[in-house]
């Protein structure tokens, strides 16, 4: 199964994002990939951290979340759909969500964002928790052959949530993410090469990565790693996609040669 990563440079505007990801998933789809996953906050990067609420949906309807299904639908495809604001109830706060629709455009699951990031350098400091709820359930859903695993961005430095995912192992995991360049230049790759090295399996990664309008610069770096922890394809930067075939024998391979998964006591 072809799978695919898009790589995006996100404006604060809706209206601009969503033809860039448009554009994007069906260059991908085009070149055959059945799985493609946009980045973090496709939607929207916000000029400030509140901005998001203003997009917020309500579960299951929106005009992001009907933009998803129908290209999902318009592809054929089982699409990711990065992120998005989803009201939770609480006027200060929203879910990060990130929903996947089947082919026919229904949404076959969603995950919200556990880990919220937050970082204090004693001359700045940040919080997602001041806008975001974290949610607080490890998600994975059968996208046509492929168990995928779902996490988003801050999730990736939390190991301990892939092998919550790991609990009927997964073909993929799936990341989309808006790391910072600083972050990012540091652990970004370091990082998802050992997600899947430990959990024997592909890893997708779908990142904003350059300058954006608000100020804010972003990694990129949009991968895809085989379960032995090689690149197979990587966007340094700018918009464009990644893309690589998931070969089950690949990791049925990799699983017997070094059954690490089978050795696991805790």
């Amino acid at each position: 199964m072809k799978i695919a990563a898009v790589q995006m440079v996100s404006a604060p505007e809706w209206d601009t994002n969503r033809a860039t990801a448009e554009r994007l998933v069906g260059q991908a789809a085009a070149a055959g990939a059945q799985l493609v996953a946009l980045p973090e906050y496709f939607c929207t990067m916000g000029r400030r951290d509140g901005d998001k609420l203003a997009l917020a949906e309500a579960a299951g309807d929106g005009p992001i979340q009907r933009f998803l299904s129908g290209l999902a639908r318009a592809h054929g495809i089982w699409l990711v759909g990065g992120t998005l604001p989803l009201a939770s109830g609480h006027a200060a706060q929203v879910l990060n969500r990130c929903c996947v629709y089947a082919p026919d455009g229904h949404e076959a699951a969603h995950y919200d964002k556990i880990h919220l990031f937050a970082f204090d350098n004693g001359r700045e400091s940040y919080d997602e928790g001041r806008t975001l709820r974290a949610g607080s359930e490890p998600v994975a859903v059968q996208a046509g052959p492929l168990r995928v695993g779902l996490s988003i961005c801050y999730d990736l430095r939390f190991p301990e949530l892939y092998r919550a995912l790991m609990q009927a192992p997964c073909d993929l995991l799936v990341l989309p993410a808006a790391f910072t360049h600083t972050t990012g230049q540091a652990h970004w790759e370091l990082l998802l090469r050992a997600r899947a090295v430990e959990n024997q399996c592909y890893v997708l990664a779908a990142a904003q990565g350059g300058l954006h309008p608000n100020g804010r610069r972003t990694w990129g770096h949009s991968l895809v790693i085989d379960p032995w922890g090689v690149v197979v394809d990587v966007l340094p930067e700018g918009e464009g996609f990644v893309s690589a075939d998931v070969d089950a024998r690949r990791i049925a391979q990799v699983r017997a040669q070094l059954p690490a998964l089978a050795h696991r006591r805790l």
